[in-house]
């Protein structure tokens, strides 16, 4: 059973270096040993009793998924360390208008917790939902506080229930004990005697008005884009004598958002730049010259490791991290729990530099011929892109075309119509005549480049090329509607990084086409899809772009026959995927 020593040994240990952790948690261990010290200098009393209340509440609590699931919780010592911080602390609680202690019927003062906002941010597999989902059963039935209520938030509602379904899966499997103060229905958990509920909310509810909040619970603080929800629960806390907000998040991308904004600020309040009192934050996360890759680090971001998260399984994803760069982000965010830009480069340029050498063109004539076509809008560049098959090892080849209306030399930076100019110069880089895009150019400078070869598809967007499709189908030509969105782009790029990561993908060096894979950045979502964006508005992906399309139509018919392209003038749009 968890003891409030062993979360006072825990700081003592990470204080002493006994314990791997970064500077953040150092300061949060060493802030707490402090205040147990000289807090009540500052009025600040730490009531073991109070603290080691919620660790008895946690005995009670049984896992809910895993080979573990319906044993009881035994409780890692960071989160004991963080348990006994929130519900340890506490201060007299003061008449406002008299500005004196408040005192109860036998005289004696009365005391209320001291944070009233938690902040904790921790890589994933840490166990930091079941810390939560605990924290939430206890504020709604142990905490004595009538008619409380408390949610579990976030920006959307099945996000919200996240929380709120483990929490209701602890009293499924804990009918004996928790079962018989809680009762539980689809919406809500309740806890009779005390009128108290235990609620998900989302910021689509359609009313948040009228909260009087005892805890609001926000696990993945990252993932909003505005601070709506925070900002409601924190105004709806203030009829409470000893409210929570307590936030819970993995590291994100979005550094203008209200988690980096708790973030800085429990930075700020850690490293002494900001006296609040009131305000809890740990931050598990590497420190600045650690090397992610790096195991000796690991267990600054994930204190569970070796208990909760395993070893062997992010030793997994730490090596693909470092052979796929398209994995690093995912990696950094998730596991090592390190904040970064909304968007990395995707392509490991090196890796791309060293690719093998297309075969000759008479060999190429052989293998069967995707093509993808990017136009972009009427006064930017177009590209094209061939991707062949080679039948005998799955080997990909791909070479590229570009055009540039020549009047747009003058609207662009100095530095890029330099190199703009310089590759027309050289033969990659075709300038058409004004401010638009030539389509009867391009039509007829593709038609000469695809005679002769052994053409499956050409791949087009919709979006921008109904004409031009329309007038390359009546030359006969196998055009597939290819729409840039995730579901086709995703497995494309994926594939053809595994192809150069294996050095199974040959390309023919365009200088054109290498400036533009370096400008390629990915977000992955959820789901770890893939999406190519460009790292600024000059960093031009057109190349790629027409690339990911002729891939995507490999993948789809690339073990087909060529198909049979009777009916295309009359009829000349395949719908592809």
């Amino acid at each position: 059973m968890a003891i409030v020593a062993d979360g006072i040994q825990y700081a003592e240990q990470v204080v002493t270096g006994e314990i791997v952790a970064c500077e953040l948690v150092r300061l949060a261990c060493q802030r707490f040993l402090n205040d147990l010290d000289h807090g009540p200098e500052r009025g600040i009393y730490f009531i073991e009793d109070r603290a080691q209340h919620i660790l008895d509440f946690y005995s009670f609590i049984p896992h809910v998924k895993g080979a573990l699931a319906g044993k009881p919780i035994d409780l890692m010592p960071w989160h004991i360390f963080i348990l006994i911080n929130i519900f340890g602390f506490v201060i007299p609680l003061i008449d406002e208008q008299t500005g004196k202690e408040v005192v109860d019927e036998d005289g004696d003062i009365v005391f209320v917790r001291r944070f009233r906002t938690a902040y904790n941010e921790v890589a994933r597999k840490n166990a930091k939902s079941t810390l939560s989902s605990g924290i939430g059963l206890y504020m709604t039935g142990a905490d004595g506080e009538g008619g409380a209520e408390v949610y579990s938030a976030a920006t959307t509602r099945d996000q919200a229930r996240i929380v709120f379904e483990d929490a209701k899966n602890m009293l499924k499997k804990s009918k004996a004990t928790l079962g018989r103060l809680f009762e539980f229905n689809k919406l809500a958990i309740y806890q009779e005697e005390t009128a108290s509920k235990f609620e998900p909310l989302s910021s689509d509810a359609n009313n948040l008005d009228g909260l009087n909040i005892h805890c609001g619970i926000v696990d993945e603080l990252h993932a909003h884009k505005t601070r709506d929800v925070w900002d409601v629960l924190e105004t709806a806390t203030g009829a409470r004598l000893q409210s929570l907000l307590f936030g819970i998040t993995t590291a994100g991308f979005n550094k203008e958002g209200i988690c980096y904004e708790l973030r800085d600020y429990a930075i700020k309040v850690l490293r002494g730049q900001v006296d609040d009192d009131s305000f809890f934050g740990i931050i598990y996360t590497l420190d600045k010259d650690d090397d992610p890759f790096d195991e000796t680090v690991w267990q600054k971001a994930n204190p569970g490791l070796g208990i909760g998260k395993r070893w062997d399984d992010l030793r997994r994803l730490a090596k693909k991290a470092k052979e796929q760069v398209s994995a690093r982000i995912n990696f950094f965010t998730k596991h090592m729990n390190i904040w970064v830009t909304a968007e990395s480069s995707w392509m490991d340029m090196m890796k791309w530099d060293d690719a093998p050498e297309l075969a000759p063109q008479h060999e190429l004539k052989t293998y069967p011929l995707w093509v993808g076509v990017d136009l972009a809008n009427k006064i930017d560049i177009c590209a094209a892109a061939k991707v062949w098959k080679q039948p005998d090892n799955g080997h990909v080849h791909a070479d590229f075309k570009f055009w540039l209306p020549e009047d747009r030399l003058e609207r662009c930076s100095k530095q890029m119509a330099e190199l703009y100019r310089k590759w027309a110069d050289m033969g990659y880089l075709t300038l058409t005549d004004g401010e638009v895009v030539d389509h009867a150019q391009i039509k007829e400078e593709i038609i000469e480049w695809v005679t002769g070869e052994n053409l499956n598809e050409l791949g087009f967007d919709p979006w921008s090329a109904t004409q031009f499709s329309l007038s390359l189908a009546e030359e006969g030509l196998p055009l597939v509607e290819v729409a840039q969105t995730v579901r086709n782009f995703s497995e494309s790029m994926k594939e053809i990084e595994a192809l150069v990561y294996a050095g199974k993908f040959h390309h023919s060096q365009h200088p054109v086409m290498n400036w533009m894979m370096s400008n390629v950045t990915v977000k992955p979502d959820k789901n770890d899809n893939i999406f190519p964006n460009k790292s600024t508005p000059e960093a031009k992906i057109d190349g790629p772009v027409a690339l990911f399309t002729g891939m995507s139509r490999l993948l789809v018919n690339g073990g087909s026959d060529k198909p049979d392209i009777s009916g295309f003038i009359n009829n000349p749009i395949i719908v592809g995927i």
